[in-house]
């Protein structure tokens, strides 16, 4: 797993907020080197951030992890 920059992460932010249509999206810096980038709504820890580079391209892959507990009732 690759650090994200500062630069990295506040592009990532911009890009996801405009996708996901929430200001309220925020991507977290870790508070450690090595440490996952997290991505957060309204505080909430949603899930965390990787950074792949293949071939001189890079991408960013999302694992977004939702608790049964947080689902509404069938």
């Amino acid at each position: 797993m690759a650090d994200l920059s500062s630069s990295e992460i506040t592009r990532l932010q911009q890009a996801l907020r405009r996708l996901m249509g929430s200001p309220k999206l925020t991507v977290n810096k870790p508070p450690r080197k090595g440490m996952s980038v997290e991505v957060a709504v309204d505080g909430e820890v949603i899930g965390t951030v990787y950074r792949d580079e293949e071939e001189g391209e890079v991408s960013y892959a999302i694992n977004i992890t939702v608790l049964e507990e947080d689902l509404p009732p069938a």
